[in-house]
Order: structure tokens, then C-alpha cells, then sequence
């Protein structure tokens, strides 16, 4: 037990200045203090976790429930450095594999497993939102008190020491590596000018310009509706809402406080651009979220950011104090009468946060489970209040339409699909990276003229819209990036993620990293979800050995169509679409029919 403590050598007093600090929050309070004091102490023991409940007034069986939910967290003594070695399929492709066996050689340990000598903790890791740079590691060492985490990139077998050692390459620190580009130039990050990190590199860039506007000429909320509705801005998450409409129900809805949050918990595999606007622009979606705070009457806004981003945080936090020293956050910003509290919230380790209402789930200092819909967040969200929940990258999109003007956004993309769109190209690519571009490109121009071209053999595949997408072929390559040229392909655009196989991947292997995923992450609330996750992975582990049983390819389609049908949330409803399309695409994979 190399970092354990029994409960009569535990330092307590460590923990009381983090106390102090969240127990006037009650409940919700609970996430940040067990990451403070996982930092302070390496892991959450039965006495910490006794001072937490009773100091927050929360049940301990609830502490411990959440604790226990949430990957991140650990109630059992780690290594002094713990190593996550992502496998999902673009890190997969690029050899993670071999960096967690060598990971694993290194520490004398296997997979979920402590080294005999305490130095050091293996774990495979769901995707860590670094795609276009891998293969990718996170680290956490607890050797320093506070802990801290770095992620790293382009990590090999032969460089894992390095990594593991906090020698490596980190990510975040080198943002030359990260390959950004397009058509379009809608975000300053994107410019090839440099990131804009600062407030004050922001505003040299005419940043805070739709903040002053806004707030300066006092525009009505009316006014202020207008603009987003003329554009078509819909939201960049996945779901494609219309930003307008989530703003105006939460504005006319009864009920104060309101809130606005901002969803940053990226956890699709395959996706990365929050990530690097949160690195790269941390400004530029904040100034989009006072806008949308100040649209629905909201005096208190949350960022919700996974834990799996210690840069982003980092950075974003860095850029919320600047805004609150610059006039822009915290009592009448710019002298209108506006307030706005601005808090981030750190995840940990839960990719069904991501889903609005599992999100303020976790804010409220819960397990993340999603919420039966409706009521919907527009009248009942977080703490049962009116509240607002956008993507980073939606929010990245409102102060150009402020300051350039709704026909200007307009202008850009079709008339169903409009302005610009960020897309995460990673996999069998010469260029993995992060492009803009007007909706209504096509999937060749994306893939040959921007991304370089397929390396490695020929095209099978791309998968569209992650782990919860479908596969497009080569006779897809002139279908449009649209919403509705992707819908009418039997595609989806989701948030924006293409992934790219030649023709010497095994598909095989790449849906059964795929189907591991959502066996990992299914929350566990609703059947459907938590049993066909398990059986889904549990056949695709035969397809992929070669090994199948008769039945199994019917046993697929019913486990399938029963999880989309039946389960609670998008995470079990579409966490058959990738299977169900290759189904499609590839029959002879799954092998053969029963008679």
C-alpha cells in the first residue's frame, strides 16, 4: 500500500481548507471537493470520504455512489503515477496498443493493475479527445502533493519511459503539432495567425466586440433572438437544435434563477474540437456563453469540462479570470446592470455526462445518470431551474454573427445548413486535424484536397459522427457535408467527426473497439442500454476472433434495434448505428445467416 494511509495516520488536517472552500454548497459542492482532495491525498478513503459527507451534509452512501460512478475517482490506493493508454480506434490505428503493452512491461503490471512496488497504475482509457495527434496518454502523478494531470501525443513504445517520467512531449505545450485548417477562417484560432490564449491577444483580434456591442448599445433580448434566429445557427453538438429556440424557451419560461451552461465534456471518440478551441481560442466561446447568459436573463453560468482536458482547463480558467479582472465577468459588466457568475466544473471520467441532463446531474453533485424527458431543460434543468446548454463550438459561432451579422453567417453554407462547420478528420490520413469549412463541401474535397488523402492502401471506410455514427464507403465520396445530404445518405454528422480506414484495417477490430466503448461507458439506469452494450461487445469480441456463433448475426440486429428503440438516452440509442451500418456494408463479416 505504497500511497495508503490507515485512518490513524491520516493527516485530516489537509482536508479541512477544502472544506471550507465547498461545504456552503451543499451537494453541489461534491465533485470539486473529491477532486481537491484526490489531489491532496492520491485517493478517496473511507475517512476522507466521512469528512466530505458530513461537512457537505451529503449521505456518505451517495458519496461513495458517485466516487464509484465516475472513472476518474478512486476509494482504493493507486500508484504514485497513473498511466491511461487510449485504444480507441484512431489512437488504435496508430499503434495504442503497443504503447499500453509497453506501458504495461514498464510497470511489471497488467491492465488495471498496480505495480507490486506502488510506482505505478496501468489503465486503458476510453478516447482522450486527442485523435488527430496519437497515440495519446494521460498521466496523473500523485508523487506531488497537489496531484496533476498531462496528456501527451504521438507517444510510442519507445517513448512511454519518457512519458511516464513527465519527460514526454506534452499536449497543449507543442500547438504547432496539431494540424488546423480549411476553407474558412470564422475563428481566430483557426487562422494560422497563432493561438489566441490571452484576453488580450483575443481582443487584438476584435474579440469582445459582440460583448460591447450588445451590452453597450443595451439591445433587447428581443433583439438580441432575432439575430441568432435569422442566421439558422443550429447547435454543433450532435443534436442540431436551433440555438434560438433553446434560448427563447428558457427566457420566456417561469422560474428564477436561470442558468446557462456550457458543455464541454467532449468525450465522443474521434472528436477534438472543443478541445482545441478551449486551448486555442478559451475566450471566444465564453464570450459567445455571456451573450447567451445575457439573451435568457441568466446571472449564474457553468462550464462543464472533462477532466481528461488538463490543458483546456487550465487555459480556460486562466481566461475566466481575465475576463472577470477586464469587465467582462462578475458585477455590471461594462456598466449595463448585467451580472454573471462564471464557474467551471470538472468531470471525471463519464462520457454519459455528456448528455445534457446527465450534466446537470454531475454539476448537482450526483452520478450522472440521464433524466426522463420531458420536463426539458428549457424549463427544468439544472437544479430544476430554466436553463440553457450549449456546445463550445456553437457558442464559438455567436460573436461573429453579433459583430458581422446574421446575413453574414448566413451567407456560408446552404440554406437548411448554414455557415461554417469545424470538422475532426483523424485516422488513414496524410493530414489528421481540425478543418473549417462552409456546409455543402463534399466528403472528397474533405478527404483529398484538405486532409492530404488516404495513407496506407486504398479507402474502405469513414465513420461519421463517432462511435455513435455510420459508415460512408467510396461511392459516398460526392455526398455533401450537410445535415441533409448526410441524412438522406443514411449518415450522420453528429458533431462533426469523420474517421478514416484503408483498406488493410480489419473492420473487425475496429467495431469491436467501438462496441467496447459503450460497454465501458452505458451508465448502467436503463436496461436496454446496460445489458445490450455488454452483449453487443461480447459477440463483436467473436466477430473480430473469427469465432462466431450461429445466431449471432441475428442476435446483433435484435440486440441492436432493441437498444435504439427502448433505451433512455442517445448514448444507448445510437450506440448500435456503427454495427447496424457495417451490417450493412459488410455482411459477410458477421458470418453466416441462419436458414
Amino acid at each position: 500500500m505504497a500511497l495508503g494511509m490507515s485512518a490513524t495516520t491520516l493527516d485530516l488536517s489537509l482536508l479541512h481548507p477544502i472544506l471550507q472552500r465547498f461545504a456552503h454548497e451543499g451537494r453541489a459542492g461534491l465533485l470539486p471537493a473529491l477532486h481537491a482532495a484526490q489531489a491532496q491525498y492520491g485517493h478517496i478513503s473511507e475517512p476522507i470520504a466521512d469528512a466530505i459527507s458530513r461537512a457537505l451534509k451529503v449521505p456518505l452512501a451517495d458519496v461513495h455512489g458517485v466516487i464509484e460512478f465516475y472513472a476518474l475517482f478512486y476509494n482504493e490506493p493507486v500508484g504514485q503515477t497513473v498511466v491511461r493508454v487510449c485504444t480507441d480506434p484512431s489512437c488504435g490505428l496508430r499503434g495504442g496498443d503497443a504503447v499500453l503493452e509497453a506501458a504495461c512491461g514498464l510497470a511489471g503490471c497488467g491492465v488495471g493493475e498496480t505495480s507490486a512496488d506502488g510506482a505505478y497504475t496501468i489503465e486503458r482509457s476510453p478516447c482522450l479527445g486527442l485523435c488527430n495527434v496519437g497515440p495519446a496518454v494521460n498521466v496523473t502523478f500523485n508523487e506531488t502533493r497537489p496531484a496533476f494531470s498531462q496528456s501527451y501525443t504521438h507517444v510510442t513504445p519507445e517513448t512511454i519511459a519518457e512519458v511516464v517520467n513527465g519527460k514526454g512531449r506534452a499536449s497543449g505545450t507543442h500547438d504547432a503539432d496539431e494540424y488546423v485548417g480549411g476553407d474558412l477562417c470564422i475563428v481566430s484560432a483557426l487562422c494560422g495567425r497563432g493561438r489566441r490564449h490571452s484576453l488580450i491577444e483575443y481582443e487584438a483580434v476584435g474579440g469582445m466586440a459582440a460583448v460591447r456591442k450588445v451590452l453597450g448599445e443595451k439591445w433587447t433580448r428581443e433583439r438580441l433572438f432575432e439575430q441568432i434566429k435569422t442566421s439558422g445557427l443550429l447547435g454543433r453538438g450532435g443534436a442540431a437544435f436551433p440555438t434560438w429556440i433553446k434560448w427563447d424557451g428558457a427566457a420566456k419560461a417561469p422560474g428564477s434563477p436561470k442558468y446557462f451552461v456550457i458543455n464541454a465534456d467532449e468525450s465522443e471518440p474521434g472528436t477534438f474540437k472543443d478541445r482545441i478551441l478551449l486551448e486555442g481560442d478559451p475566450c471566444r466561446p465564453l464570450e459567445g456563453a455571456i451573450l447567451g447568459a445575457y439573451a435568457i436573463g441568466a446571472n449564474k453560468a457553468y462550464l462543464y469540462i472533462r477532466g481528461e482536458y488538463p490543458t483546456a482547463i487550465e487555459r480556460t480558467l486562466a481566461a475566466i479570470a481575465e475576463l472577470n479582472a477586464g469587465g467582462y465577468l462578475g458585477k455590471d459588466i461594462l456598466g449595463s446592470g448585467f451580472d454573471l457568475d462564471l464557474e467551471v466544473r470538472v468531470g471525471a471520467g463519464a462520457y454519459i455526462c455528456g448528455e445534457e441532463t446527465a450534466l446537470f446531474e454531475s454539476i448537482e453533485g450526483k452520478r450522472g445518470f440521464p433524466r426522463v424527458k420531458p420536463p426539458f431543460p428549457a424549463t427544468h434543468g439544472l437544479f430544476g431551474k430554466p436553463t440553457v446548454i450549449n456546445n463550445v463550438e456553437t457558442l464559438a459561432k455567436v460573436p461573429y454573427i453579433i459583430t458581422h451579422g446574421a446575413a453574414s453567417f448566413h451567407r456560408f453554407g446552404t440554406e437548411r445548413s448554414t455557415g461554417p462547420k469545424l470538422f475532426c478528420v483523424a485516422g488513414d490520413v496524410a493530414r489528421p486535424g481540425l478543418y473549417e469549412v462552409p456546409f455543402g463541401v463534399t466528403i472528397r474535397h474533405m478527404l483529398e484536397d484538405l486532409a492530404g488523402g488516404v495513407i496506407g492502401g486504398d479507402l474502405r471506410a469513414i465513420l461519421f459522427g463517432g462511435a455513435s455514427g455510420a459508415f460512408a464507403t467510396p461511392k459516398d465520396l460526392e455526398v455533401r457535408l450537410t445535415f441533409e445530404d448526410l441524412r438522406a445518405a443514411g449518415l450522420s454528422l453528429g458533431s462533426g467527426v469523420i474517421t478514416v480506414f484503408n483498406d488493410t484495417r480489419d473492420m473487425r477490430d475496429v467495431l469491436h473497439r467501438l462496441t467496447r466503448f459503450f460497454a465501458h461507458e452505458s451508465c448502467g439506469k436503463c436496461y436496454p442500454c446496460q445489458l445490450g452494450t455488454q452483449r453487443q461487445y461480447e459477440i463483436l469480441g467473436r466477430v473480430a476472433q473469427g469465432a462466431t456463433l450461429p445466431g449471432d448475426r441475428e442476435r446483433l440486429t435484435d440486440v441492436g434495434w432493441t437498444m435504439t428503440e427502448a433505451s433512455l438516452c442517445g448514448l444507448g440509442q445510437t450506440a448500435a448505428s456503427a454495427v447496424l451500418s457495417a451490417m450493412r456494408n459488410w455482411p459477410e463479416i458477421f458470418g453466416r445467416p441462419e436458414e
